[in-house]
């Protein structure tokens, strides 16, 4: 388990942009396909929180889902993620959350490429990416 990290709101709004502090503390989400990260097919590296810098994603386990956000098969190390149930909009979902610092990032579906069969749809302004 990583070191927790606490902030009151007003400190994540020091840290994060305005977009960052809506997607990552206020639970919304980034408009489809706007996101530099949603095409990218950069190097080989790591997809980091944004907000803490917790390794979520490698490159590799990147895919293109079609539906506007980046998409991941497979976490870095699945104890980086706190998996909560969201019935927002009347639709059953499983959030995302950095389990580091308690960020909104995105959501996991059981619709993704083998080998894993899932598909992290993560808003791209809450992560970080290092080569």
């Amino acid at each position: 388990m990583t070191n927790k990290i606490y902030k009151t709101e007003e400190e994540w709004r020091k840290i994060l942009t305005p977009e960052q502090f809506k997607i990552m503390r206020e639970k919304n989400t980034e408009s489809p396909f706007t996101c530099e990260f949603n095409e990218y097919k950069g190097e080989d590296g790591v997809y980091h929180c944004v907000a803490c810098d917790l390794p979520l994603f490698r490159s590799y386990a990147k895919f293109e889902s079609g539906t506007g956000w980046p998409s991941f098969y497979n976490p870095v190390n699945i104890d980086n993620f706190i998996f909560k149930e969201d019935y927002d909009f009347g639709v059953g979902r499983t959030e995302v959350l950095c389990a580091r610092c308690e960020s909104h990032l995105g959501h996991v579906f059981d619709d993704g490429p083998l080998p894993s069969g899932k598909r992290y749809c993560i808003n791209g302004a809450a992560l970080n990416f290092k080569k």
